[in-house]
């Protein structure tokens, strides 16, 4: 791996799909990849791509040939840290975290959470999808002990700050926030939103736009019949 690479936010954005169809063609036996069929299959701009793969891959790409493949993979899991498996806890075991919690491809991008956290006394000390509950008192103990650097919040919002607080304080430096609430967290933690919320507006809008466009179309057309 270029150990002097720095990608932007976008650049490393992209580098998980590159990964994922670099892994599909791998197993269909395909050595060498260029730029242009990778751009054509993810909807990319040919350039930006092979401007990306230039950046993380060792080797410099055949001209009109293309970048190896299984190079290319190993740079990019190397670059993003999957080699190394970084432990997580889960704080939160409601309906999203007991699906978080069953996911199993996190560890083809080297999460694994370790254990979870709850309040409710109802879930705490049952094993869900082989992780043990742990009632959120023991939180700082386990993280120090097991020297923990992510947590997952799952929790209502009502509850976020307070148990990002108590992530923050148990050593945690990356908080991967499924809450729909803007954590304050100071500068050396990484806070990364997933508002599905916001999400679901940008569905929302762009749906009612088509619609109103169709709606359009059809008053259009059934005046021109008249």
């Amino acid at each position: 791996m270029k150990n002097d690479v720095n990608l932007t936010v976008q650049a490393l954005q992209r580098m998980p799909y590159y990964l994922q169809h670099l892994r599909k063609v791998d197993e269909n036996g395909v050595q060498i990849i260029s730029a242009t069929a990778m751009a054509n299959v993810l909807d990319l701009n040919e350039v930006l791509v092979r401007k990306d793969l230039s950046m993380i891959c060792t080797s410099k790409g055949k001209p009109k040939s293309g970048f190896p493949v299984k190079e290319l993979i190993d740079n990019i899991e190397d670059y993003l840290g999957y080699n190394n498996t970084m432990d997580a806890v889960l704080v939160g075991v409601g309906s999203l975290g007991k699906a978080l919690l069953g996911n199993n491809e996190f560890s083809k991008f080297g999460l694994n959470i370790v254990a979870a956290f709850d309040i409710d006394e109802d879930i705490v000390g049952q094993v869900v999808c082989g992780k043990k509950v742990f009632p959120l008192e023991k939180l700082q103990n386990l993280c120090e002990r097991m020297h923990i650097h992510i947590g997952i919040l799952t929790v209502p919002a009502e509850f976020a700050q307070e148990a990002a607080d108590r992530l923050v304080g148990s050593g945690v430096r990356a908080i991967w926030n499924f809450a729909l609430i803007k954590l304050n967290a100071p500068d050396h933690v990484l806070v990364q939103n997933e508002n599905l919320a916001a999400s679901l507006a940008v569905l929302s809008q762009h749906l009612r736009n088509e619609m109103t466009e169709e709606s359009k179309g059809v008053d259009l057309n059934e005046h021109t019949a008249l």
